[in-house]
């Protein structure tokens, strides 16, 4: 990011000659602007939602970038992020998805977002505008605009924007997460499956890998209910929700399936590290120590998902791999590809837990 801390807190009088110039166009203008407020709230999860705000208002504003800054949160995670659309050397605008470092200029720009954002003029020349995005009272992000033309008068409408973006995750929210844990719900998999599959690349310096699919199943969890009641088999489900947060990557993508089964779509370069992670998060949930219950355990099954693999063939293979590791003791992390390249799956495997229709 171009913008330096110690020049973010100047005030930047407006200078409408130089604002762009669709801004005091007629119907055209309006009809550009309704199409855009149409095409972002056409969307139907929060990531591309995110990508399609930053595409609108970086056209709209004729922006060299704009970035999406999210606060982290009970449901959004433990890391902060930001979605970051700019020009590329072509003049075509590229986004970027990434998590957030934690570095003084952003720092900066969240704290002055409390405090109402604001047009900055920026060191090298440029303008920059930051507006908060809230929820209910709360701040949950902001918005960094960046451009050569002075930005206060699209401040209004920049605004308008966040209100609109706030609103809508807020309703993407209920219908994509697990209301009781927070994590994405069964309805939301197969969209999540399919970005995995087509839209996801890996970035500069960082090798490609596969993507995995694994199934966790808390162990024994009808004698938790029986034994401790309800309130306290909740507690558990929330515990190992708080931690896959803590134990995956924020890239990874974590599902309550319902009842104690969960999934996770991750990435990994191969079959041990993907391996590795998932023994983590085994070992995690079994050194913690959950209230009145004491020790609880989780069983994993996994398997690598094919550019060509529909939902349901790749669920029944780790699916497989999960009611292998059920019957060979719980408390274990198994492949189906391992699994099947050493003959224990040969003949018939009867599917385990995971309702796969």
């Amino acid at each position: 990011m171009s913008i330096d801390p110690v020049a973010t807190v100047d005030p930047v009088p407006p200078r409408s000659a130089e604002v762009p110039g669709w801004v005091s166009g007629g119907e055209a203008t309006q009809a550009r602007l309704v199409d855009s407020v149409a095409h972002f709230t056409h969307q139907r999860d929060t990531e591309a939602l995110d990508h399609s705000l930053t595409l609108s208002l970086a056209e709209l504003a004729d922006a060299r970038s704009v970035t999406l800054y999210k606060r982290a949160g009970e449901r959004s995670g433990p890391q902060e992020s930001l979605v970051r659309c700019s020009r590329n050397a072509l003049g075509r605008f590229n986004i970027d998805l990434v998590p957030r470092s934690a570095d003084a200029s952003t720092d900066l720009l969240l704290q002055q977002g409390e405090r109402d954002g604001g047009c900055v003029r920026l060191r090298d020349g440029g303008y920059g505008m930051l507006v908060p995005i809230r929820h209910d009272g709360r701040m949950i992000g902001a918005l960094m605009l960046e451009s050569e033309h002075p930005l206060e008068m699209l401040r209004p409408l920049v605004e308008g924007f966040a209100r609109i973006y706030a609103n809508y995750v807020g309703l993407l929210d209920e219908s994509e997460r697990d209301k009781l844990t927070g994590l994405y719900n069964r309805r939301s998999f197969d969209r999540h499956l399919q970005r995995q599959l087509h839209g996801t690349r890996p970035r500069e310096g960082e090798q490609a890998g596969q993507t995995w699919l694994a199934i966790l199943d808390i162990d024994h969890f009808k004698r938790i209910n029986d034994t401790w009641g309800h309130l306290y088999g909740d507690e558990v489900i929330l515990m190992i929700a708080q931690q896959m947060r803590a134990s995956f990557r924020h890239g990874d993508a974590l599902f309550r399936f319902g009842g104690e089964e969960f999934v996770v779509l991750m990435s990994a370069i191969d079959r041990e590290a993907a391996t590795a992670a998932l023994q983590r998060f085994r070992t995690r949930v079994q050194d913690h120590e959950f209230p009145q219950v004491g020790q609880v355990t989780v069983s994993v099954g996994f398997a690598v998902i094919g550019p060509h693999d529909y939902p349901a063939t790749v669920l029944d293979r780790a699916d497989k791999a999960l009611y292998f590791a059920k019957n060979s003791g719980r408390n274990q992390v198994f492949s189906y590809e391992d699994l099947r390249a050493r003959g224990a799956l040969d003949g018939d495997v009867t599917a385990g837990s995971v309702d796969l229709f």
